[in-house]
């Protein structure tokens, strides 16, 4: 896509809807979710953002977390057609900037980084904490 059409896409602050949500998971290449756990969990959202073009969500960004001690960025993508764009920045910047201004000075700010992301990551201050500590998990059902 070309840089001009890119200038277009509009950074909203909400996240999208649970289709649009499940629908972009899977264009980005991101372990699916089904349209219950989509909508059962993103109410419990944070803060979100969603990237729009002709009115379609081509991108997304959210925190999550207990609102003062842990905080945990997640569910960043961008349609295929428009990665590599800096869009990706785009999401973290605004995330960053609320997170900034709402977590407590004490609060730890995690996320689990897929790939060459980590270097996108590392310019917003995140740091690997391996060996000291590694992300461990376990998909329910």
């Amino acid at each position: 896509m070309d840089a001009a059409r890119v200038e277009l896409v509009e950074l909203v602050e909400r996240f999208p809807g649970a289709a649009d949500y499940c629908r972009l998971r899977a264009e980005a290449g991101m372990a699916p979710r089904t349209l219950e756990a989509a909508r059962r969990g993103l109410p419990n959202t944070l803060y979100g953002v969603s990237l729009l073009l002709d009115g379609q969500v081509v991108g997304m960004g959210r925190v999550i977390g207990d609102d003062g001690c842990f905080f945990i960025v997640v569910d960043i993508a961008v349609t295929p057609a428009l990665q590599g764009q800096g869009l990706g920045k785009r999401i973290m910047t605004a995330l960053d900037g609320w997170l900034r201004a709402n977590a407590p000075p004490s609060a730890v700010v995690s996320l689990v980084a897929d790939g060459d992301a980590k270097h996108l990551y590392a310019r917003f201050g995140f740091v690997e904490t391996t060996p000291f500590s590694v992300n461990m998990e376990y998909q329910a059902g």
